[in-house]
Order: structure tokens, then sequence, then C-alpha cells
């Protein structure tokens, strides 16, 4: 239990090096805007726009949440990024960016193109009827068009290079499409198959650089094998998490990790950084009995902000 307090404190006291930071500034948060792409992750309610099963738009998804309502988002509370936001200063959340809510002022502290199901792998999105990355990305260039509009030229520009961007892939490239799918297993093996999603995700992210992005933070594969959908699905009567797939969701980290490294190198005002969430996580699936009665997400929480940090 005092493992939690101390990282209650720690949780606490960077929150209020961040709001510092704000005052610093003369604004209300750390980032002038967060601009989010990913999966079930990330998503609060673009799938609800979508044609898509995948969707969170009734409970017990949102019991939790604000206004105890489901919103799209695949939690019974707040999302990470939602928290992140909160750490950051933000008083609302970035609209998704298919609601009715993405116009006009809302659009000045960023948006979210986020959508359950999606991937890396275009294929992916398009077998689960989810947004593909590709077009999140179209989204993402229709968006600063708008933001132009609302805030001017040289405001956006600003807005923009300043903003945090988020990314959160992977999950659903191989839980829904690698190891559901004979034909892909057939032609890739995982490490095969991590290496191409690796050098998806660096055309993405110089993309973005392009687009006006410099604040990039990445979050990579949770331990998979631990995950009670997949321990349902291939574990066969045994228990516990699948060391085949945590072993495969870490090789993909190490790809990911290598090409951000690599994308530092070749564009130098790009600052990138890769999250820590498979140790933390795994501790909670194999140890919860460490973490008593306390929520777990403070301690995952505490390995994020430092990460995070070294991007702001």
């Amino acid at each position: 239990m005092a493992i939690w307090g101390g990282a209650a404190a720690l949780v606490l006291a960077l929150a209020l090096q961040f709001a510092t930071m704000a005052d610093a500034q003369g604004t209300t948060s750390v980032v002038p805007a967060m601009i989010l792409f990913g999966d079930s992750a990330v998503d609060i309610g673009n799938n609800n726009y979508f044609p898509t099963a995948f969707k969170a738009n009734y409970l017990p998804y949102g019991k939790d949440f604000i206004s105890h309502r489901p919103t799209g988002r695949f939690c019974n509370g707040k999302l990470a990024t939602d928290i992140t936001a909160d750490i950051l200063g933000f008083e609302t959340y970035p609209p998704a960016y298919l609601s009715p809510q993405a116009t006009g002022k809302n659009l000045l502290i960023g948006a979210n193109f986020g959508s359950a199901a999606a991937g890396y792998d275009d294929n992916t999105a398009i077998i689960n009827h989810a947004i593909p990355l590709s077009q999140q990305l179209e989204y993402y260039k229709e968006y600063r068009v708008k933001l132009a509009k609302v805030a001017g030229s040289k405001r956006a520009a600003a807005i923009l290079k300043g903003a945090l961007y988020l990314v959160g892939f992977g999950t659903a490239d191989f839980l829904q499409n690698y190891y559901v799918n004979p034909s892909l297993k057939k032609l890739y093996t995982p490490d095969q198959y991590s290496t191409y999603l690796a050098t998806i995700f660096s055309s993405f992210i110089k993309d973005l650089y392009g687009l006006g992005a410099r604040k990039i933070g990445v979050v990579p594969l949770p331990p998979l094998g631990c995950f009670p959908e997949t321990i349902t699905l291939f574990r066969f009567r045994k228990h516990g998490c699948i060391a085949r797939i945590n072993k495969n969701a870490k090789g993909f980290n190490n790809k990911i990790n290598t090409t951000a490294i690599s994308l530092q190198k070749q564009l130098p005002a790009l600052k990138i950084v890769v999250f820590d969430i498979f140790k933390p996580l795994h501790d909670v699936f194999t140890s919860p009995s460490d973490y008593g009665n306390e929520p777990v997400h403070v301690y995952i929480y505490v390995e994020l902000i430092l990460d995070m940090s070294n991007v702001l």
C-alpha cells in the first residue's frame, strides 16, 4: 500500500510540475492541442458514426465516465488518453473527428481520429470495418484545413507544431488480423509481420512530420498474451498468460523502438518517445496481489508520465 501512496504522490508532483509549465507559458495546458491516431485504446466515439460492428455506445461502457453514459470509449471510464489530457491541463477532450462536436473552436485543442479495430496495416481495418490508418491521415489533412479557417494560418501552424501527437496501433493487427488469418500467417512469421508493420509506422511518422508534427508519443503493444480475449481464444483450457504471444508483442515493440530512434536521427526537429506500457501492465496481470485494492492505473501512469516528459 505504501508503494501506491508514493506512486500517487509522484503523479501529483508531476501534474503540479506540468501546471507550473503551463502557467509560465501563459496557457491553460502544457501543449496547445492533442492529436490522436489509433485503435480502441484511443477511439472516443468515431466508430459511433461509422458502419462497423466495433462500437461502444451501450452500457456498461461509460458507466463510470463523467456523464455515466456510453460515449464510444471502449472503457467503463476514462481512456489513457483522457487522463493524459487531464494531466496536461486540458479542461475538455479533443473531439472525435467524425462527431458533431468536431467543429468551430472545438478544433483549437486538437482532434481524435482513432477507430477501434484499426491497425498499422490498412487491411486490418478493412477486414473489421474500421477507419484505416491511411484514412485517419486523410482526415487529419482535412482537419488542418478546417483549423486554418478557424484560427488563421499562422496560429494554426503554431498549434500543429506545438501539439502533442499520440499514435497507438498494433493490437488489432495481431488479435483481429494476424492470429486469426491463416493466409497472413502463411505469408509472414510474427517477426516478419512486425517488420512489415514497423515499416508502415516509419512512413506514417514521416508523413506526420511533413504535415507539421514535431512532438510524437507512441503507444506500443501491451502484453497481448495476458488479455482475457487472447487466453480464451488461444490458451485451450490452460491458465495464465500465453508466453509466445507476449514474446511476439515484445519483438514488435523492439522494432518500433529501433525505428523511432532511427527517425529521431533522420528528422532532427522531431521529438518522439515510445512509452513503456508492456512491463507495468504485465506486472499487473501476473502479480495483481502486489497492488492491493488500489487502482492499478496509478502505477501505469507514473511510467507513462515519466516517458511523456521526454517529448514535451
